[in-house]
């Protein structure tokens, strides 16, 4: 499995480098690669970058043939990130920076001078960078390099900025290999003016729903014997039922992810937890063994200690793998884990998480083909929220035809994301009003 190493610091720039790109504008390439194809060859090659997150918390992830050393800092007038690379032959797909998520607003990238490259983020407002670090290819994934920012005021950020002299030698990981570069001076950073005060925005006190579109990037899920994925069934459908969310205006809508990206199940419950979710809604798709038998329909699952029956034990464990098939070192857990459990045992949570699967069974009697036994329960790892009602949804069977020619219908589609809708809003009517008050 990776492991959260090889993090490194990597000499920094001369003050005419850094400025010439640091006061660049737009997205896309800092400079074109001038040298030969074959001698790009020799440099470690970036070949897909993609940006994860909200506007609380956002994670830059950069595919590499290798680890390479790095250096990043913010920057400010305009709020920005630096991220200090050797020279890398960046091949990333048509576009890429263009357009944002989260806290980055765009990213650039390209060669600033001979041996040396850069990535400059412009983000959307002050932030810090949470985390920084490398990982080893494994598991047939690729090398990465990982930046997590989490937004902050502005005093906050200001303490973030790069500091004025000789910087200070950045250790690896724990459990890295190789070692920390020389310190080297960083440049002189001007010190912004602060904007004029704007007024507060007042707060959105709507409830916030977050849907959670199954598996993601290198994570297929399951698949049927032609071209349709879970990975990508779902994510249409969870695509669906936010716009249809958001063009009723009652809630925030939160995506863990809206694009073909890998996100961890713990990060996944850590958004919902962290926008302090009314509901969180999980979709997915599901599939059986090749011999055991023929099933179809949908399913609602909610969180229970022991699994309500022999199948839903199994498509827990299979779900809960998940983090494994992304490459990802399971032994780097949160030492959280056994609070979580202890908190699982409040029984609030659970009796909402059971009124609204139950009533999403009712709306989708009318609409979707459920299946036999629609209301299931077992130890899914995305479900451990301790205080946000959560429910996981099968919405049928990629090993069924006619359930697949459904997911893969837009007519079929719209009737079951309605409603699934209209669960929603019997559910969180109470507050939906308070907030509506409130206002």
């Amino acid at each position: 499995m990776a492991s959260h190493a090889n993090r490194y610091v990597w000499p920094g720039y001369a003050l005419l480098c850094a400025a010439a790109l640091v006061c660049a504008t737009g997205a896309g390439t800092l400079a074109a690669e001038t040298r030969s194809p074959q001698a790009l060859a020799s440099f470690p090659v970036a070949s897909d970058a993609r940006v994860a997150g909200d506007t609380k918390q956002t994670r830059f992830i950069l595919d590499l043939d290798k680890t390479v050393p790095f250096r990043a800092f913010m920057l400010d007038d305009p709020y920005r990130v630096v991220l200090d690379l050797p020279q890398v032959s960046f091949q990333l797909p048509a576009g890429a920076g263009t357009n944002g998520r989260g806290l980055i607003k765009a990213f650039r990238y390209g060669m600033v001078m001979p041996g040396g490259s850069r990535i400059v983020f412009d983000l959307t407002g002050p932030a810090r960078i949470a985390n920084s670090y490398g990982l080893d290819s494994a598991n047939g994934q690729p090398a990465r390099l990982v930046l997590d920012l989490e937004q902050v005021d502005n005093s906050t950020f200001s303490r973030s900025l790069a500091p004025q002299g000789p910087a200070q030698p950045q250790t690896a990981a724990p459990g890295a290999t190789g070692t920390a570069a020389p310190a080297v001076s960083v440049p002189q950073t001007i010190v912004a003016v602060p904007p004029p005060t704007a007024k507060p925005t007042p707060p959105d006190t709507r409830p916030v729903v977050v849907i959670d579109p199954g598996h993601g990037g290198v994570d297929n899920g399951t698949q049927s014997g032609g071209d349709l994925i879970e990975k990508s069934l779902v994510l249409d459908f969870a695509l669906a039922l936010r716009d249809r969310l958001e063009k009723a205006g009652k809630y925030r809508v939160v995506m863990t992810r809206s694009d073909d990206t890998f996100i961890t199940l713990a990060d996944r419950v850590a958004v919902a937890r962290s926008q302090k979710a009314a509901l969180f809604v999980s979709i997915h798709a599901d599939a059986l063994p090749k011999g055991e038998g023929e099933a179809q329909g949908a399913t609602i699952y909610t969180l229970s200690d022991k699994a309500s029956d022999a199948e839903a034990e199994r498509l827990a464990e299979t779900e809960n793998r998940a983090d494994a098939i992304g490459g990802l070192n399971l032994t780097d857990a949160p030492t959280d884990v056994a609070d979580i459990l202890i908190d699982l045992a409040q029984r609030e949570t659970r009796t909402f998480s059971n009124r609204f699967a139950h009533l999403l069974m009712g709306e989708f009697k009318s609409t979707v083909r459920l299946h036999k036994h629609p209301l299931k329960s077992a130890g899914f790892k995305v479900l451990k929220n301790a205080d946000v009602p959560s429910v996981l949804v099968e919405i049928g069977y990629v090993s069924n035809k006619a359930d697949l020619d459904n997911m893969a219908s837009d007519a079929w589609r719209a009737k079951a994301v309605e409603s699934m809708g209209k669960a929603i809003d019997v559910f969180l009517a109470k507050r939906v009003a308070k907030a509506a008050a409130g206002n």
